[in-house]
């Protein structure tokens, strides 16, 4: 992503193919190896803390996913599968993803640091995860958020200063 002041910001997700969850591991202006590494750490902690499960990670060739990077999550018992070279289909998930969060939100928003554009994508992220229906999940949410009821009114709330509508009912 360009920042308004051409600045060319990173951001590295990953994506839970069977439920559909989404989790930003971090925001960069220089991606590297060891940043790379360092956010696989910090993500395997939370998945081992969370109690969650994969068996595989589907990752592209970048070069900034170094040996480190693949070390980590081999190390809880995760492994990793590299797509192969030119071959966009083989991360059909992640690469609509990138898409439906530009259209979304980032073709909306002017981004001027690393840490606005961080705030922004973990706004959309949470709006992704716990309110925006999904086609693959039965035009469910991959979190529900708790007390969703169904008597009440029907309240707008606004995500992202108004790019986003967020509907729920009243408790």
């Amino acid at each position: 992503m360009d920042s308004v002041l051409l600045r060319r910001y990173y951001a590295l997700f990953v994506i839970e193919v069977q439920s559909r969850i989404v989790h930003l591991l971090g925001v960069t202006a220089h991606p590297n190896g060891a940043w790379a590494t360092q956010v696989a750490r910090n993500f395997a902690a939370a998945l081992e803390d969370s109690g969650r499960r994969s068996r595989f990670l589907v990752r592209d060739r970048d070069t900034k996913f170094v040996a480190s990077f693949d070390t980590v999550f081999s190390s809880i018992g995760i492994e990793t599968i590299r797509t192969p070279v030119r071959s966009p289909r083989a991360n059909a998930f992640a690469e609509r993803w990138v898409r439906t969060v530009r259209q979304e939100c980032l073709d909306h928003v002017l981004v001027v640091s690393a840490r606005q554009l961080e705030s922004v994508l973990c706004g959309y992220v949470r709006h992704y995860n716990q309110a925006r229906p999904h086609r693959g999940l039965h035009l469910d949410v991959p979190e529900p958020s708790s007390g969703a009821g169904r008597a009440g009114t029907v309240r707008r709330r606004d995500v992202l200063g108004g790019i986003i509508h967020e509907y729920e009912r009243a408790a």
